[in-house]
């Protein structure tokens, strides 16, 4: 059976509701869930940004699916600390957790003050907090002097498994690259080949794991009001990599993306409408990105009023879109 996961925004509800959302989000059938972990939001439109570790603890608790979520080591959250707060929630919930590692983005890990490294410097810091994270979860004592500094580190409490560690991807390049160590992938887009094109280079290169997509999508009444959404809650959509890594404020991200035509924000959010024409649509174009090759597709309806999307829509789409990935070969 095809696995349809739901993603919880930080950046647009608060903990509170959050944990309301993924709680509804396990009863009308979603398989899993996926969150980002932000220290701001996106844009001040969004207005929200809990911290997704405290939260994972309650969601996982309150839920029976599993649940991932982004982690950045490196200049946010030393390594050590990264690995000892996936330790103790996959010793929690066994079975039930896994991280997806990332490089940051400046947006939330300018806070620390110190520099901000470049891409290639970022990726190389990530994968020595990769080796210390690793060393960690297998119980070794770890000493590092690198990009990254550790002294005589030990996890006491361990999960009875190993712990999962995925990647985050935006490029074919970065993908490539994690293959290498990765325990799956995790990537995110709505135009089938730039999916491709992440995906394959992952698998091409030895990529193991689940390859995990996740899609933002606004479902509406009508289609003048999925974009009015899209324009109110994703604007930001329209900024992106490698120029989204390097900004700083919330503020900063809605002036860089200016007003852009309802066309190009419509290049980074699917439009439903909540008909059964406007479902059906809506599935036929989601099956056609999971088919690139993904494992697991994990939605993201870019509405603040969630109650909405998991009251009726959200098992109409489900239905839908079971039926077009239950019947395409494997």
């Amino acid at each position: 059976m095809a696995f349809i996961g739901y993603h919880a925004s930080h950046e647009q509800l608060a903990p509170s509701a959050l944990l309301e959302a993924v709680i509804e989000a396990e009863r009308v059938g979603f398989d899993g869930a996926f969150s980002a972990d932000h220290l701001a939001p996106w844009t001040p439109r969004q207005g929200h940004s809990g911290n997704a570790i405290a939260w994972l603890g309650a969601a996982l608790a309150s839920t029976r699916f599993s649940i991932g979520s982004v982690s950045t080591p490196g200049q946010l959250y030393h390594p050590v600390v990264s690995a000892q707060a996936i330790a103790t929630l996959a010793e929690m919930f066994p079975g039930r957790y896994f991280a997806a590692l990332g490089s940051g983005e400046l947006l939330n890990e300018h806070v620390t003050g110190a520099p901000w490294p470049s891409k290639d410097e970022r990726t190389a810091r990530l994968g020595e907090c990769v080796g210390v994270m690793r060393g960690l979860l297998a119980g070794e004592t770890v000493d590092h002097d690198g990009r990254v500094r550790v002294h005589d580190a030990r996890l006491w409490s361990l999960p009875a498994g190993p712990a999962t560690l995925m990647a985050t991807a935006a490029s074919a390049e970065t993908a490539r690259w994690a293959a290498g160590w990765a325990d799956g992938l995790v990537t995110v887009g709505t135009r089938r080949e730039q999916v491709a094109e992440v995906v394959d280079a992952y698998l091409d290169a030895g990529g193991l794991g689940p390859t995990c997509l996740q899609v933002h999508i606004a479902l509406a009444g009508t289609s003048a009001e999925a974009a009015a959404l899209v324009r109110d809650q994703w604007l930001h959509g329209v900024v992106a990599p490698p120029e989204a890594w390097d900004i700083a404020q919330p503020e900063e991200f809605a002036a860089r993306a200016g007003e852009p035509t309802d066309a190009e924000l419509a290049e980074h959010v699917i439009i439903g409408v909540d008909s059964p024409g406007g479902i059906a649509e809506l599935a036929d174009s989601l099956a056609d990105l999971v088919a690139a090759g993904f494992d697991r597709l994990y939605l993201h309806e870019i509405s603040q009023d969630q109650g909405a999307f998991l009251g009726g829509r959200a098992g109409r789409l489900l239905r839908a879109l079971r039926e077009r990935l239950d019947a395409a070969p494997r």
